[in-house]
């Protein structure tokens, strides 16, 4: 009897023990599974439509492969010895803050390989770290992704979804179903190859006899990863659906009654093969290493040149190279590689590209674009200014 009083008192103290300690770990943790309906908050969305200013300008910063890791533990690449110690992705923030501050765009355009996937275990952390400082500025972004955005936890279209719905981002998974009259048709997407294809418009200057038009068009592309093509393994390319797409969009755009087609610009992130020709050509800027693209033609030159208002195309993915050439009357130019993780050169500053277009001006109004230049800026002391550029330039303003 005793015994059997020893073994119920034994086990009745066991088990308090066991409540209590599940009770102490749930106090410990309790609040961290619940829903803190104070940190819920919607999308902070930029306002929207992008417009040009007051001043009649519309400037972009391309910001080209950051390969952006895991913050302060992620270490630079390819940066003298004196410099490596104390160089991180830390320094690549630094950058984006300074063209900020310097530059003032009005759209921040990413383009491919904003984190490197194989240097981070949480790919959408990395692109909070990576974004950051657009949505901090509350500046209008938009991003593509590279060949290397894909590698950690996200594939492409989760990253393109998850890029959408970040704070003031103008990011699109993909382009949606349009009828006749160019009205949205509830939310589908047209089906297209890749995630990242779509179209910005930006609108005149406000109180300008413009102000409620298509002034200047942006076109985005998924220009993919990696395929096998008759065996071989090369860079992907944008493919004949997504040029059908522009197409399309560019024969809707030329019904414009003020000033049917404007002029546009492409930004994707691997060079179309045609890009490896302008070595034989007169450029502007560094082409210090072979163009990695498809082995496959894509279509795309041609098609440009058959619209006619792709006035100019902006890249990435070989970092070395800053270069602009002109390839039948259309400029391919790179950013230039932007981030310290990424591989570059030792002694060759990281560098930005900043895309301006001006308007033109009648007799009281703003008009159409008159002007598109560009130039780029190094991450030195100075934040030095080089190799600016006209790309683009007429002498009719559309209205007079």
């Amino acid at each position: 009897m005793k015994s059997s009083m020893g073994n119920w008192k034994h086990t009745v103290l066991y088990l308090t023990l066991i409540i209590s300690l599940v009770y102490f770990i749930e106090s410990l943790i309790s609040h961290k599974l619940h829903i803190n309906h104070n940190k819920i908050h919607l999308k902070r969305s930029p306002n929207l439509p992008l417009r040009f200013r007051d001043d009649g300008t519309f400037k972009i910063l391309q910001v080209a492969d950051m390969h952006f890791g895991m913050g302060i533990i992620t270490r630079c690449r390819d940066v003298l010895d004196s410099e490596f110690e104390y160089c991180s992705d830390l320094n690549t923030t630094r950058f984006i803050r300074r063209m900020i501050e310097a530059e003032r765009p009005d759209l921040i355009a990413f383009t491919g390989d904003n984190i490197f996937g194989s240097s981070t275990t949480d790919a959408a952390e990395s692109l909070i770290q990576a974004i950051g400082l657009a949505i901090e500025y509350g500046i209008p972004w938009a991003a593509i992704l590279g060949n290397h955005d894909q590698e950690s936890t996200l594939n492409r279209e989760e990253l393109m979804t998850f890029l959408s719905l970040m704070d003031f981002s103008v990011s699109q998974v993909n382009p949606p179903v349009e009828d006749d009259s160019n009205q949205i048709k509830g939310g589908a997407m047209r089906l297209i190859d890749g995630f990242g294809n779509y179209r910005l418009r930006v609108y005149g200057a406000p109180g300008s006899v413009l102000a409620n038009s298509t002034v200047f068009d942006l076109f985005f592309f998924d220009s993919g990863d990696r395929e096998i093509v008759q065996g071989k393994r090369t860079y992907g390319w944008i493919k004949e659906s997504q040029l059908r797409w522009l197409q399309d969009t560019s024969k809707q755009v030329h019904n414009q009654r003020i000033i049917g087609n404007p002029p546009a610009l492409a930004f994707f992130h691997i060079p179309i093969l045609e890009v490896r020709d302008l070595w034989y050509t007169p450029f502007i800027g560094q082409f210090q290493e072979g163009v990695a693209c498809s082995i496959v033609q894509s279509g795309v030159l041609q098609t440009f040149v058959s619209m006619g208002n792709v006035k100019a195309a902006f890249m990435g993915h070989d970092h070395v190279n800053d270069f602009c050439g002109n390839l039948k009357g259309i400029w391919f130019c790179y950013g230039g590689g932007f981030g310290y993780h990424a591989y570059g050169r030792p002694n060759w500053h990281r560098r930005a590209r900043v895309i301006e277009a001006k308007l033109g001006k009648g007799r009281d109004t703003w008009t159409g674009i008159q002007l598109i230049k560009t130039w780029k800026r190094l991450d030195d002391q100075d934040l030095s200014k080089i190799d600016e550029q006209v790309l683009w330039e007429t002498s009719d303003s559309f209205l007079k």
